[in-house]
């Protein structure tokens, strides 16, 4: 009588490797079937995408008891998923880094609506007879509120003039010096720039300058 664990690799040894991604909680699950799986349920409820299919290798070992698998990373591999839009099914096929990408937009996504969410609840929580609408709310309380509920500070734009005083030392080779505009030569080699970002310097010129020629 032939092993029967030897029967059962013969079986089962053209079996895939499925990995899978769960949409809700960022879990990678790897399960290894003869069938194509394709739609799986996470653990926490959420639903899976699909990732990828690749071959499985199962090695018997003395004990009988292990099956090893052996798989590759290959950003460039192409990756088959399931999309439905407006109820339409489609199997569109990406590279793996386009759908690593697309999982990361969609993670920020959902932080970002996350946080959306608990700025439209905390507005709706003012709009009530205790909050906004009590008469003794003052405009200016109600505005700061808001500018802290939604993480915005106001600010007004303002034209600032002024006059800069400067010193430069510059080495003119001696051919240059006769034919030197110390006008042109500033205009070209300085800039003016600003640290802070909600600084734009729209524009500068240079009026005035002197040259010592004895120093």
């Amino acid at each position: 009588m032939s092993d029967p664990y030897a029967i059962i690799l013969g079986m089962y040894d053209k079996w895939n490797k499925f990995t899978h991604v769960c949409q809700t909680c960022d879990a990678l699950i790897e399960l290894t079937s003869k069938r194509v799986v394709r739609e799986i349920t996470c653990e926490c409820g959420g639903k899976c995408v699909w990732l990828s299919q690749e071959p499985a290798t199962i090695t018997p070992t003395n004990e009988r008891e292990q099956m090893e698998t052996t798989s590759t990373y290959d950003a460039n591999a192409l990756v088959t998923y399931k999309s439905i839009n407006n109820g339409e099914v489609t199997y569109p096929t990406l590279k793996v880094n386009e759908l690593e990408y697309h999982l990361d937009s969609y993670r920020r996504l959902q932080d970002q609506l996350a946080i959306s969410n608990g700025q439209i609840s905390k507005i709706l929580d003012n709009l009530s007879a205790d909050g906004w609408y009590n008469p003794n709310y003052e405009k200016i309380e109600i505005l700061n509120d808001l500018c802290e509920i939604l993480g915005h500070e106001p600010k007004q734009t303002v034209r600032i003039t002024g006059t800069i005083s400067f010193e430069i030392d510059y080495d003119i080779p001696l051919e240059e010096v006769e034919d030197f505009d110390a006008h042109y030569f500033l205009q070209d080699t300085l800039t003016l720039d600003a640290y802070n970002g909600d600084v734009v310097v729209e524009s500068w010129t240079v009026e005035d300058h002197d040259v010592d020629w004895n120093n």
